[in-house]
């Protein structure tokens, strides 16, 4: 099963996975960062989800050896779904790690000191924005991720799909006020308890539903 945990920059996704990581509470968990070995220069949209879908094919080969995958990103459900391979999962669950923006500003000023220019931070703000708006909505401009996209992505998969569908899941873990232990108990219990739904077949996107997408 892949665990997506998306979210803009300083949402506390860092914060999580070092926090799951040193407490060992999820067993056969690979917690990833998906931006773990660099990001190139002038890499955009379509570059984040073709690596996107590479993350996808090492969760399928590690589910292969019953381990799921915890992956910390700032994709978001939607071009998860539209991975060619996210088919071949046996289940998939997303959340939204979000902060207030003064909160977030603050923990970037913190981390990287004045390097960010006020067009950097306001895209930052506006991603995150973004992100609130599509875990609500499936149909929350969608253009944003789709428009110049990798041209192998799938986004009939989901596209169609409603606010009200059972499968668009995304509850948010608001970190504004949360202390970074806080934080990792509350991602190990959502894991926990999207797998426990997942093993008794009353997840929505499980292995059945994924598999199903492209005959829909």
């Amino acid at each position: 099963m892949l665990f997506l945990l998306a979210g803009s920059a300083a949402s506390g996704k860092t914060t999580a996975l070092e926090g799951l990581r040193r407490s060992g509470a999820v067993d056969g968990l690979a917690a990833r960062d998906s931006d773990e070995a660099g990001v190139p220069a002038g890499a955009g949209t379509a570059w984040r989800q073709q690596r996107l879908e590479e993350w996808v094919r090492y969760a399928v080969d590690r589910q292969g050896e019953g381990v799921d995958v915890l992956l910390a990103g700032q994709s978001p459900l939607g071009e998860l779904l539209a991975c060619p391979s996210a088919v071949l999962l046996e289940g998939v669950a997303a959340w939204l790690l979000d902060a207030e923006d003064d909160v977030r500003l603050a923990r970037l000023a913190r981390r990287d000191g004045s390097r960010w220019s006020d067009a950097e931070l306001e895209a930052f703000t506006g991603w995150a924005s973004w992100h609130r708006d599509h875990a609500r909505d499936p149909g929350a401009r969608q253009e944003v991720v789709t428009a110049a996209g990798w041209p192998s992505m799938r986004w009939q998969r989901w596209t169609g799909w409603t606010a009200d569908d059972p499968r668009w899941r995304v509850p948010v873990v608001d970190t504004t006020r949360l202390a970074p232990e806080a934080v990792a108990a509350q991602v190990a219990h959502e894991v926990l308890a999207a797998r426990a739904a997942a093993s008794a077949g009353r997840w929505p996107l499980g292995a059945a539903a994924l598999s199903a997408l492209d005959r829909s």
